[in-house]
Order: structure tokens, then C-alpha cells, then sequence
């Protein structure tokens, strides 16, 4: 098997469908898999006959994001494994030929980020009108809307991390992967369309829960990763208080709540602790961000 599609799903079954219509004009079943995890809901199982073509595996009760993708990576049985959420999709000419040829032409290249293009659109041309041009770049990170590792490096990690559950876990598996000597390329040309309502969700103004989720997740990767990391858990917190926890009552009562479950969880995190090779840690702060 040369390529698995490897896609979690929670409680969206319409999006997921758009994105299994999108996959199955793309790919050779004889050469590609798609994989589907549905993360402890009833509304997507309706899907399970309707495209017999797609290897299911399912959980009665959540687990959260990054467990599941844990979960399901291990099944996956081709040599480059494609992430994308299930409201996701490619978007950009030749794609599955594009990200072998990647990965063929870079011994050391362990993951792709694809550029992520935002937004509801008509066709798939009026995303790519919308997308940005640009020269492939090293850089320290990648987004689990869309995707590639060969998997040859994700089995040099822990694969994604039980400890952390939503926003977050993408860090966990890229450090390991540069730790491993290899390297992650953002590349401006393989693009996916993440279909999320722009206009939306800035309207909807400030999320709690994903700054909930951020914050924790943030100090156990530094507990996780890092050989000293009390001066960056002792900077994220402050900056946090600062810029969130003071602005309203909801971010102070979310901060303090943040601190009390890590504290309660510190036993548990510690057991995980492998910190990563400091001139590991010096690479990631040099290379540039990703490009959103």
C-alpha cells in the first residue's frame, strides 16, 4: 500500500461525506487506503455502508482528537500516511503524484504541510484563486487539517500523544520528528481546502475552549519536551494572565481552571517526560512559522 488517507471524525458526517466524494475520484484502491475514525458518535455510522470502500474503526465514547489519531495511525498500512479533517480536502492538481514525488526527491523530508486554504467555496477553482504562491520552506511545525508523513518517521515517534487531547498534538509529533533527524517542509503547492465559514467564525469572537485546551497543552509540551522548562511554562503563563485571563471574568475562570487540571495531572505528564536534544530545541526557535 503506498498511501493512507487517515481522517477523525466527530459528529459531522455531512462534511466527511464531501470529503470522501472528493478523495474517491482521486485515488487507486489497489495503491491508496482511506481510513476513517469515528471518534464516539452515532450520526456518522450511517456512512459505514454507504462507502464500503473505506476501512472504519470506531469508539462508542469519545476519546478526544489526538488519542483517536493515535489510535487510528496504527492501523494505517501505507508507506506515506495523509492527514485531513473530515471538512478537508485536496485541492491542487496531481496531488497524490506531487506528495510521492516529494517524498521520493528528499530522503531526509519527514513531513509535509500543505497550505491551508480557509473557506466555503463553489468549486474547487475558486479555492485555488484564493490560495497564496510561494517557495517550499523548513519549517518547525504542520497543521492536522492537511498533511503528509512518511511513515517511516512517524514510527520514530510516540505517534500522536495520549496525553494531550485537542489543539496541540500536531507540536508534539514534529518535534519528535525533527528530534529524529528529519525534516518538515511547508510547501505553498499542495493545497487543501478546509471548509470552515470564515466570516463565522470572527463573528463568533472569542473561543474559551480552544484557549482552555491551548494553554494546558502548551505547558505539558514543555513538561514533555523541553530539559529545562520552567522559564517557558513560567513565560507562557504570564503571557496567557496577561493578554487573556485579565480581559474578561470567562478567560480568568478558563486560566485558573487550566492551572488546576495540570496541576492534578502533573504525576500522570511526568511519565511521559522525554526531553528532546537541546540543539533540537534551538532548531525549531530558528526556522520560520508556517505560513497561514
Amino acid at each position: 500500500m503506498d498511501i493512507s488517507f487517515l481522517i477523525v471524525t466527530r459528529n459531522r458526517p455531512a462534511n466527511l461525506r464531501v470529503t470522501l466524494n472528493t478523495l474517491e475520484k482521486i485515488i487507486d484502491l489497489e495503491k491508496h487506503e482511506v481510513c476513517v475514525f469515528i471518534d464516539g458518535c452515532d450520526k456518522t455510522t450511517p456512512l459505514i455502508e454507504e462507502y464500503n470502500w473505506v476501512q472504519w474503526s470506531k469508539v462508542n465514547k469519545s476519546i478526544s482528537a489526538s488519542p483517536a489519531r493515535n489510535a487510528l495511525y496504527k492501523t494505517a498500512k501505507g508507506k506515506i500516511f495523509i492527514g485531513l479533517d473530515d471538512d478537508a480536502h485536496p485541492i491542487s492538481v496531481n496531488f497524490i503524484e506531487e506528495v510521492t514525488f516529494r517524498f521520493r526527491e528528499s530522503v531526509n523530508l519527514g513531513i509535509i504541510a500543505f497550505q491551508e486554504v480557509r473557506g466555503l467555496f463553489a468549486t474547487d477553482q475558486e479555492a485555488l484563486k484564493c490560495s497564496k504562491s510561494g517557495l517550499s520552506y523548513i519549517t518547525n511545525d504542520f497543521v492536522g487539517c492537511g498533511f503528509a508523513i512518511k511513515k517511516e518517521a512517524y514510527d520514530t515517534t510516540n505517534g500522536f500523544p495520549l496525553w494531550m487531547d485537542i489543539y496541540g498534538e500536531e507540536s508534539a509529533v514534529a518535534i519528535e520528528v525533527m528530534d529524529a533527524g528529519y525534516d518538515i517542509v511547508y510547501d505553498y503547492n499542495l493545497k487543501v481546502n478546509h471548509r470552515v465559514d470564515v466570516e463565522k467564525r470572527k463573528t463568533m469572537g472569542r473561543n474559551y475552549f480552544r484557549f482552555e485546551h491551548q494553554l494546558k497543552n502548551t505547558i505539558r509540551f514543555y513538561m514533555v519536551y523541553y530539559p529545562k522548562p520552567l522559564f517557558k511554562i513560567a513565560k507562557a503563563l504570564l503571557h496567557n494572565f496577561r493578554k487573556y485571563a485579565l480581559s474578561d471574568k470567562t478567560y480568568f475562570r478558563y486560566y485558573w481552571r487550566s492551572i488546576g487540571r495540570l496541576i492534578l495531572d502533573t504525576t500522570v505528564i511526568l511519565k511521559y517526560r522525554k526531553p528532546v536534544n537541546a540543539i533540537t530545541i534551538k532548531n525549531r526557535n530558528n526556522l520560520k512559522s508556517l505560513s497561514y
